[in-house]
C-alpha cells in the first residue's frame, strides 16, 4: 500500500516507523528538513520537504498514486485542507487528525466525505474514553470493550498472593472457562502464551472474558475490586475535560491546574461535581490538605510525561489505588510500567490504532494498539471459505504471535479454546503482535 503521511511530529513519525515495518511504501512529508533528516537516518521511510497545503508539493510527493493520505500535523485546519486537496489529486482514502468534537457527529459524516475527507481521528477523545473505561474496574490496568461490550479485554498485574501464581496454563482448566489468557508482559517483553507457559508474580497478563465473568476475576489475580468515588486530576487538559464528560456526575472530582488563566476557563466549563484548584499537582502538602489519602484515583494528564509519572508515583505512596499517567514520550512507557503506574495513555499509539482500521482489509471493525504491550487487539469477521473456518483452532498452526481470545456467533459471545471451530461470519477477537497484520489478512480472507 502506498501511504503519504503529512506531519513529521510525534504522531506522524511514530506512524511512519510503525507502518514501514509492514512493508508499505511510506512517504513522510514536512516543511522542517531537520525533523525529516532524523527519521530518514533511522529508517527506510522516504521523505519529502514541502507544505501539505501546496498543490505543487503534494503532487511532487506522489499524492495522485497514494492509497492512503494521512494528515497529522499539529494544526487541524492544515489536516482538513490537505485531505481535501489530496483527495482531489487522486488519493484513494484520506484521514485527518482533528481537535473538534463536532466534526465527528454522525450528521456531519456525509458533509466531510463530499469534501474528500473519509476518516477523522480525535486522539484526545479516544484517550478520554479509554481512561473512563479503565475507571469502571479500577483493579485493571487496561479495559477495552469489544463486540458491543459483550467481550472484555482487560489487563492486570499478578500479585504474589494470586491463586494462579506459578501455575502452568494447562493447569488452569477450570479458570479458563471464565477467561482466556491472550498475552503476558514480563520484563519488558510480550509473549503469546501456550499451554506449557507459566504465570509468574508481577506478570502483567492480558485476558479476554465475558462481561458476566469479570467480577469473579479480581480475586483470582490477588486483587480487590472497589468503586471509584473520589478522583484528582493533575492538569486541566483537553483529555481531562473529555474524560470528565464520560464519567458519572455522582463522582467527586478535583482538577489541579497550575495555570491560573486555564483554571478560570475550566471553572466556567466544568460541571457542578468538579472543583478546580490552582496549584502544582506535585505539591505534597497541598495534596494532603486536599485529601489525597482518601482519593480512589489520581489521573496525571499534563503535557509533561515526567511530571505525570512522578505525580502518580507520589499518589501511590499516599495509598491511591488507581493511577493513570499520560506518557507521550514512548521511551518513558517502560519506565512508567516499572514504577507500577496503573494505566498509561499515549496519543501516538491511540492514533496508530485508529489507522490500523484502514489498513486491515479483513473486515476489522475495532482495532486497538495496546500502549504497554507492544501488541494489538481487533475484531475480525471470518469470511466463507477462509482458512480459519477449515480446521479446529489447535490444528490451524497459528503463527506464534497470534492468538484468538473470543468470538461472537449469531449475537452470542463465547470464549474459545483449541477445540473451537470458527464458522463463517463469526466475529473473532484476535490478539496479535506488531508485525502480524499480513498473517491476519491471509487467515480471514
Amino acid at each position: 500500500m502506498k501511504i503519504l503521511i503529512a506531519g513529521a511530529g510525534a504522531v506522524g513519525t511514530h506512524l511512519a516507523k510503525l507502518l514501514g515495518q509492514e512493508n508499505h511504501d511510506i512517504t513522510l512529508m514536512d516543511e522542517d528538513k531537520d525533523r525529516l533528516a532524523m527519521i530518514r537516518d533511522n529508517s527506510d521511510v522516504l521523505t519529502y520537504i514541502g507544505s501539505c497545503t501546496s498543490l505543487k508539493n503534494l503532487t511532487e510527493a506522489g499524492t495522485a498514486g497514494a492509497d492512503l493520505y494521512i494528515g497529522v500535523t499539529p494544526e487541524e485546519s492544515k489536516n482538513i485542507t490537505s485531505c481535501m486537496l489530496a483527495s482531489n489529486l487522486g488519493a484513494k482514502k484520506t484521514l485527518a487528525r482533528i481537535d473538534n468534537y463536532e466534526y465527528l457527529l454522525p450528521k456531519n459524516t456525509e458533509f466531510f466525505e463530499k469534501l474528500g475527507i473519509h476518516s477523522m481521528i480525535y486522539p484526545e477523545l479516544i484517550a478520554a474514553r479509554e481512561i473512563a473505561m479503565s475507571l469502571k474496574k479500577p483493579w485493571t490496568r487496561f479495559w477495552w470493550e469489544l463486540c458491543n461490550g459483550t467481550v472484555i479485554l482487560a489487563a492486570a498485574k499478578v500479585r504474589e498472593n494470586a491463586p494462579i501464581v506459578n501455575k502452568y496454563l494447562y493447569e488452569l482448566i477450570e479458570e479458563n472457562k471464565r477467561f482466556h489468557l491472550v498475552a503476558i508482559k514480563r520484563n519488558g517483553m510480550t509473549l503469546i502464551p501456550r499451554g506449557n507457559d507459566q504465570v509468574l508474580s508481577n506478570d502483567i497478563i492480558y485476558f479476554t472474558t465475558l462481561r458476566k465473568h469479570i467480577d469473579n476475576l479480581s480475586e483470582m489475580l490477588g486483587k480487590k475490586s472497589f468503586e471509584t468515588k473520589k478522583i484528582i486530576f493533575m492538569g486541566g487538559s483537553r483529555i481531562t475535560m473529555r474524560t470528565i464528560q464520560q464519567l458519572p456526575q455522582n463522582i467527586s472530582i478535583k482538577i489541579i491546574e497550575k495555570d491560573r488563566e486555564r483554571a478560570e476557563m475550566l471553572v466556567e466549563k466544568a460541571p457542578q461535581n468538579v472543583t478546580v484548584l490552582v496549584e502544582d499537582g506535585r505539591n505534597t502538602e497541598f495534596l494532603l490538605r486536599e485529601g489525597i489519602t482518601e482519593t480512589d484515583a489520581f489521573l496525571a494528564l499534563t503535557a509533561n510525561s515526567e511530571a505525570n509519572i512522578l505525580g502518580c508515583m507520589m499518589a501511590k505512596q499516599y495509598g491511591v489505588k488507581k493511577t493513570v499517567a499520560e506518557v507521550e514520550n514512548l521511551d518513558y512507557i517502560s519506565m512508567a510500567e516499572r514504577f507500577d503506574i496503573g494505566t498509561v495513555i499515549n496519543k501516538k499509539l491511540i492514533a496508530a490504532s485508529k489507522i490500523y482500521e484502514l489498513l486491515l482489509k479483513a473486515d476489522a471493525s475495532n482495532i486497538k494498539s495496546l500502549t504497554i504491550a507492544d501488541a494489538n487487539v481487533g475484531e475480525v469477521t471470518a469470511k466463507p471459505n477462509s482458512k480459519v473456518t477449515k480446521k479446529l483452532i489447535k490444528n490451524l498452526n497459528l503463527p506464534s504471535d497470534i492468538t484468538f481470545g473470543a468470538l461472537i456467533r449469531n449475537g452470542e459471545p463465547m470464549l474459545v479454546d483449541g477445540d473451537t471451530l470458527i464458522e463463517p461470519y463469526d466475529q473473532v477477537v484476535v490478539f496479535f503482535l506488531n508485525k502480524s497484520l499480513k498473517s491476519i489478512e491471509s487467515l480471514f480472507n
